[in-house]
């Protein structure tokens, strides 16, 4: 990568650059398109001012040329401004405007030199109380409770006072929900996702290393042997869970353990997570035509966003960028990048309800714990069965069919053969050495318990289905981009794929199913704009029934091919009742 950290501040700037000329007469508004999520325009307007400063802070504390710095200073005198036409509004309780003044704090943290300084008394005092009105807010009780501290950061920096026994209440909440071995859930909920890294311990790091505080050092340390385990060879990370949109902020937490001087691993194999993760996203179309980035994950993708994502949400990927702000000389600096470590084939853990399988680099996520019904397609972010590196998942096109479903790693069921139901909220989830267990109700009359199981190249799925009502079943495989050439096969018992991109592909254990290769619609999977997906298909009168398979996904070549040849003969359970 030459100089790394000319090139990423290099990056920065590239990424900031078709922002400035979305701004405002007054410098305190940024529109970057129509404005679609639940929060008003002036907020989301806030948010594309704000989130640039995720970068641009670090770009600044580590001595880098920051671009147009003076539009940020006078975008802070303004929207602080009551009097000004362009005035941000004063923050109410679980206030989108929170979440930006969090950047800003942030930014007046690290860098007041370049954002407070140049501020007239009068224009000092106006911010300062417009910062000050957010300690008091009610937040959103998750990782929000961090927003009104990174608040308080910046005023301690430009040595504005205030009651801090806020903050202490605010961190006190965010003990709570400590699960142990550096896990933490995003509030009293099941979600355990990339908030995780690019929030909590974000934050938490950052508040340390502000206060000169130890309080969450260790569990980031703790938490870096698990999360290296969601990282591909090449960099990717498994797409899983909700905002997606905000791409490489997976690996903002890589670079938040130097700036805190948490030496959890070797420099250099921190570096290594950081560096392959960005390189990665280099070159893929995450950006319009004219520059700015995207709604999506692999490419443009409004369908993906939550409702909270506005055209500038995706700057929060900028949080990636926080070493710049440690000088060049430093350990992260000078180490060499280490190549990927060879890991153990299965990570069990326990506290995300998942188990991880490595295979020829590849990450497959089996999942069966979490859920979160209050986001758009939350049951694919969260409740499909397996989450993979390589082949990303899909979400519904529409509500008719298989083609519209796009069920990939899925048991979709249906009782009038056109509308399918999926797992939405797993229970009784139990995670093992090698198996996740999970029971889940798609209609009242019908319960499902299923396990999940490391076997890597392929993964054992095995489902006991007690129901009351006839029902067709569809199990999909991973769906792989049909862009290029592709062999497909299907038949008695077995459904494949092989493209450029990977094989994939599925056996039904027991002989019962037939197999057939769905093309799904359009702009449905995260990674590829058009996808083909294997699929088992059967069907099953009221009673009791067991459903095994195996699935494959894997690189495309000689060692997926002989792989295919040879699947896991036995499911988990074979016997008993399976509990």
């Amino acid at each position: 990568m030459g100089d790394v950290r000319t090139e990423l501040a290099d990056h920065v700037r590239d990424l900031v650059a078709p922002v400035v000329p979305r701004f405002s007469a007054g410098r305190a508004r940024v529109s970057l398109g129509v404005n679609t999520a639940i929060h008003d325009d002036t907020a989301a307007e806030l948010e594309s001012f704000a989130r640039p400063l995720w970068g641009l802070a670090p770009l600044a504390a580590g001595g880098h040329a920051v671009p147009h710095a003076e539009l940020w200073a006078r975008g802070l005198a303004h929207g602080s401004d009551p009097a000004h036409p362009e005035y941000w509004g004063e923050p109410a309780d679980h206030d989108q405007r929170l979440v930006e003044m969090a950047a800003i704090g942030f930014a007046l943290a690290l860098a007041p030199e370049q954002w407070w300084d140049p501020l007239s008394g009068p224009e000092r005092d106006r911010l300062a109380r417009w910062l000050l009105s957010a300690l008091h807010r009610e937040v959103s009780d998750n990782n929000w409770h961090f927003f009104p501290v990174l608040v308080g950061l910046g005023l301690d920096r430009i040595g504005v006072s205030y009651d801090h026994s806020l903050t202490t209440a605010r961190l006190d909440r965010l003990e709570t929900f400590r699960l142990g071995d550096g896990w933490y859930a995003d509030g009293p909920t099941e979600r355990r996702d990339y908030y995780v890294p690019w929030a909590m311990h974000y934050y938490g790091l950052l508040h340390d290393t502000l206060t000169g505080g130890d309080r969450f050092r260790e569990r980031a340390a703790r938490f870096a042997l698990d999360f290296r385990h969601w990282f591909a060879d090449d960099g990717a990370a498994v797409p899983y869970g909700r905002s997606l949109t905000y791409r490489w902020a997976q690996a903002a937490f890589w670079g938040a353990l130097p700036f805190a001087g948490v030496d959890a691993l070797p420099w250099g194999e921190v570096k290594g997570y950081l560096l392959r993760h960005l390189r990665w996203w280099r070159g893929r179309p995450v950006t319009g035509p004219d520059g700015l980035l995207s709604i999506g994950y692999g490419y443009p993708q409004p369908a993906l966003a939550e409702q909270y994502n506005a055209p500038g949400s995706p700057y929060w990927s900028l949080k990636a960028f926080l070493p710049l702000a440690l000088p060049e000389r430093h350990a992260f600096w000078t180490a060499a990048e280490k190549p990927p470590p060879v890991l153990p084939a299965v990570s069990a853990q326990p506290h995300a309800g998942a188990v991880l399988m490595r295979a020829s680099g590849d990450v497959t996520l089996l999942a069966g714990r979490q859920h979160h019904p209050w986001v758009r397609h939350g049951a694919e972010k969260y409740a499909k069965f397996a989450y993979s590196s390589r082949f990303g998942f899909s979400l519904p096109g529409g509500g008719l069919g298989l083609e519209q479903g796009a069920h990939d790693s899925m048991l979709a069921l249906s009782d009038d053969g056109a509308h399918y139901r999926v797992r939405e909220e797993p229970a009784g989830s139990c995670v093992t050495a090698d198996t996740v267990l999970s029971t889940w109700r798609p209609w009242p009359d019908v319960e499902i318990t299923t396990w999940l199981t490391a076997a890597a190249p392929w993964h054992v799925r095995t489902h006991r289905i007690r129901t009351g009502r006839a029902l067709h079943s569809a199990e999909g495989g991973f769906a792989v981009d049909r862009d290029a050439a592709t062999d497909r096969g299907a038949g008695p018992a077995q459904a494949r794929v092989s493209a450029p991109a990977g094989l994939t592909g599925l056996r039904d254990l027991d002989g019962r199913r037939r197999g057939e290769v769905v093309e799904c619609l359009p702009g449905t999977n995260v990674l590829a704009r058009r996808t083909a997906m294997p699929v088992l298909n059967g069907r099953l009168p009221p009673g009791e029934h067991w459903l095994r398979c195996a699935v494959l996904g894997a690189p495309a070549g000689p060692r997926a091919e002989e792989a295919w040849r040879n699947p896991p003969t036995t499911a988990h359970p074979t016997t008993g009742d399976g509990t």
